[in-house]
């Protein structure tokens, strides 16, 4: 099972990422350097298989927040390098919760609950429908407004099952 940390700040460099080899995979993986402003910095690796929600082209200056796999090995640097999973470009006006739901719908952290509406859009990664249950999950769930409860709750607007 993955378990889901993140990191989020402002893009501060974005560069090829050289995976050695061939060659063949030359251009295709980036180096994204992330400052959360408190002194703390993260090298994000994204691959070809990295899930960008919204499909959103990320620029120096964005701010954004990456999903890792915190029990992923990673080589002992500094700034810190994680495998992104998931990436997302901080907006205002959604909020995006990427972790496991179990039956009840809550995280793996127990801080969100979701409650499935008629027209929350549930879909694959490739934007396909998925037809099945999305409970006991991997979940990237973009939603909005939340109660201020333990765990909060909300009607997503869309859930991206991650299979």
């Amino acid at each position: 099972m993955i378990n889901f940390y993140s990191f989020q700040g402002t893009v501060t460099m974005i560069s090829d990422f050289i995976t050695g080899g061939n060659g063949e995979g030359e251009g295709c993986y980036k180096l994204i350097s992330v400052d959360n402003g408190l002194g703390a910095s993260v090298n994000f690796v994204v691959s070809p298989t990295t899930y960008f929600v919204d499909h959103v082209m990320v620029a120096i200056g964005d701010h954004v927040t990456g999903y890792y796999d915190g029990n992923a090995p990673v080589p002992f640097i500094y700034p810190p390098q994680y495998q992104a999973l998931v990436m997302v470009k901080n907006s205002s006006f959604q909020n995006v919760k990427v972790d496991y739901f179990n039956s009840h719908m809550v995280s793996s952290d127990g801080q969100l609950q979701l409650t499935i509406a008629p027209n929350t859009q549930i879909v694959l990664i490739n934007g396909q429908p998925f037809s099945k249950s999305p409970v006991n999950r991997d979940l990237i769930v973009i939603y909005g407004p939340a109660t201020r409860s333990i765990p909060a709750q909300t009607i997503p607007y869309r859930i991206i099952v991650l299979c």
